[in-house]
């Protein structure tokens, strides 16, 4: 059942799940979905309590996950309009071809087709196809150095996500958005570095933020420019 209470003058929602279980606990999802499970016989003032002694670590966890949605404002396709590329600006221009292609041209993502309507269509294509590319190509190193930890994904695939910059499946699949390809590669590098750290550790724990910086001591940065980059 949901349920919710205000902290301040923010309202928080939580999802309640009764068990035979000892004791209470509250976990935030990567959606940030808030789910308290508790004791068949816990009092809800009790609960209530408790969830707002810990509402500031809720809080904190939402801002978190909150950093790994892509924020990208809707593109027209359009002659002029700027688009994002591995952290640089670029403006599209559309030129009629008798082929249909898309590359880059000094200061220019140029699209040859006859057809304007088939402008986004190839566009979106080209960054998903230079995202398979680099992504395996900026994580082959990266994947080397985490097997000192003996782990190792499973698979690497892109999946666009509304609300997710990378994910990583209980079976060890790195999930990644192909719209990182407009981020520059540090914050590529982070979203990679983040879901490898998550083979070692499965919760954001200390742990998990110590092992993320030892391997990746500018993380902060690249997290920040990311979340300011693709708004």
């Amino acid at each position: 059942m949901i349920e919710s209470m205000m902290f301040g003058s923010k309202r928080i929602e939580f999802r309640m799940e009764y068990s035979a279980r000892k004791t209470l606990g509250i976990s935030v999802t990567p959606d940030l979905e808030v789910v308290v499970k508790a004791p068949m016989d816990t009092p809800f003032e009790k609960i209530e309590g408790i969830i707002r002694k810990k509402a500031p670590w809720i809080i904190k966890q939402q801002s978190f996950f909150l950093t790994f949605y892509p924020k990208t404002t809707a593109r027209q396709f359009v002659n002029g309009e700027s688009h994002l590329y591995l952290g640089k600006q670029y403006r599209l221009k559309v030129v009629e071809g008798a082929g249909e292609s898309v590359k880059l041209k000094g200061k220019f993502i140029e699209v040859a087709t006859n057809d304007k309507l088939r402008v986004k269509e190839l566009v979106v294509e080209w960054y998903l196809q230079n995202a398979k590319r680099k992504f395996h190509a900026l994580a082959e190193p990266l994947i080397e150095e985490f097997k000192k930890y003996k782990v190792e994904p499973s698979s690497i695939v892109l999946r666009a996500m509304p609300t997710r910059w990378g994910s990583c499946t209980p079976r060890g699949k790195i999930i990644l958005n192909p719209e990182l390809i407009k981020a520059p590669r540090g914050c590529i590098e982070y979203v990679i570095i983040h879901e490898l750290c998550h083979l070692v550790h499965h919760d954001h724990t200390q742990k998990f933020l110590d092992l993320q910086t030892k391997e990746m001591p500018t993380w902060s940065k690249w997290k920040m420019k990311l979340e300011k980059l693709l708004a």
